[in-house]
């Protein structure tokens, strides 16, 4: 219970990586806020939640929209009353195309949520934190934010963006109380890479020194882990978790 009483808040919490995380946020002792565009799987995570004994508020939320994003931390904080870490999580997938079959219109709606929508939620989790001295946001990156990939330019780069954001940002804060890091998944057996392996990421595994995919529980440790005061040291780092992919 490394994180009882604290308060924390997930975009992007309906599946995948931001449900595991919810789930693990509430297992360690959080009430969790999470949000998303899915009723139906946000409810679906909710009850997952509560059936393990733990307290959360799953609120409908669009993190391109500035007005969801501000009125998001303020549901937070009416209903719990602070906001100790927050896992900035929701983003997009990629068009698998070379640059220049890429269209503005899927290079702007990737860059509003994946970069846009990470600058909202950064912008008013911190106003909140810095009114209680302090607090942890956690960004989700990618081993895109460190390396590239072929055929995916638009999204690499926003997660270079997200990157740069946490840097920067956890210099700004770093004397007032709060920490500012990202994880940078590898390849992990969600559906978002089960769409980019054409209905299967089973392929995928090969290419990992590993031998195997990740899970979206060993994310989501991570992200408790940085949470936590086990990580009181640690801000403006990218936390690489990918089975040894980028070694080389």
């Amino acid at each position: 219970m490394i994180l009882e009483n604290k308060v924390a808040l997930v975009t992007g919490g309906t599946s995948g990586i931001g449900r595991a995380t919810a789930l693990a946020l509430s297992a360690a002792g959080a009430k969790v806020v999470f949000s998303g565009r899915r009723d139906q799987e946000g409810e679906e995570t909710a009850v997952l939640i509560r059936d393990a004994g733990a307290e959360c508020l799953f609120v409908r939320s669009d993190v391109s929209s500035e007005a969801d994003v501000k009125a998001l931390v303020q549901k937070t904080i009416a209903t719990y009353g602070k906001l100790d870490c927050a896992f900035n999580n929701a983003g997009i997938d990629p068009h698998t195309k070379p640059l220049h079959e890429q269209s503005v219109e899927d290079f702007d709606k990737l860059m509003s949520i994946n970069v846009r929508g990470l600058f909202l939620c950064m912008k008013y989790e911190i106003q909140q934190m810095l009114t209680q001295g302090s607090g942890v946001i956690v960004n989700n990156s990618s081993i895109g934010g460190l390396i590239a990939f072929p055929g995916v330019s638009p999204y690499i780069a926003s997660k270079h963006a997200v990157m740069g954001l946490t840097r920067s940002a956890a210099l700004d804060y770093a004397k007032q109380g709060i920490r500012i890091n990202a994880v940078n998944p590898g390849l992990i057996a969600t559906a978002m890479l089960d769409r980019l392996g054409g209905g299967s990421a089973d392929g995928f595994a090969s290419t990992v020194p590993m031998g195997r995919l990740g899970q979206a529980e060993e994310i989501a440790q991570a992200v408790v882990f940085l949470c936590s005061d086990a990580a009181s040291y640690i801000t403006g780092q990218p936390l690489v978790i990918d089975g040894g992919y980028t070694v080389n």
